[in-house]
């Protein structure tokens, strides 16, 4: 999929590219940044076939609504679990995790991310090609 055909499948802008934190392709929306009422933030992140986070963990927890493609998402010491359109994801307060796309789709979701997050590592390329 084309960055053009991206932007038009999507419920928000691409956004700016993300330069640190993430491998591959990534790039970020902010949507709500107030914090009132809800005092959490709410981005639109796009990950590119083979993008990913590092390992990470939120202070409050965090909420993932997948609005495109297919990625994965993964607690430490569990198994992967690919996502899809329609899914929801949500993670209790300082659990260590990451999430991105599949090797071969685009992945968009919404990320509800409410306090400070603490990032971590990057995911291994050998593992994350294994998927």
């Amino acid at each position: 999929m084309t960055n053009e055909h991206l932007s038009n499948s999507t419920i928000f802008p691409l956004g700016k590219k993300v330069e640190s934190n993430f491998i591959g392709d990534a790039y970020l929306e902010m949507i709500f940044t107030d914090e009132t009422p809800l005092n959490t933030s709410i981005g639109n992140v796009t990950f590119a076939p083979g993008a990913r986070n590092n390992w990470h963990s939120h202070a409050v927890g965090q909420v993932l609504l997948v609005t495109g493609g297919e990625g994965w998402f993964q607690e430490e010491g569990k198994p992967a679990q690919l996502l899809k359109t329609g899914d929801v994801v949500n993670i209790p307060p300082n659990v260590k995790h990451w999430h991105g796309a599949t090797v071969d789709s685009w992945f968009v979701h919404l990320a509800m991310t409410p306090g400070q997050t603490k990032w971590l590592e990057p995911v291994n390329d050998e593992w994350y090609n294994a998927l």
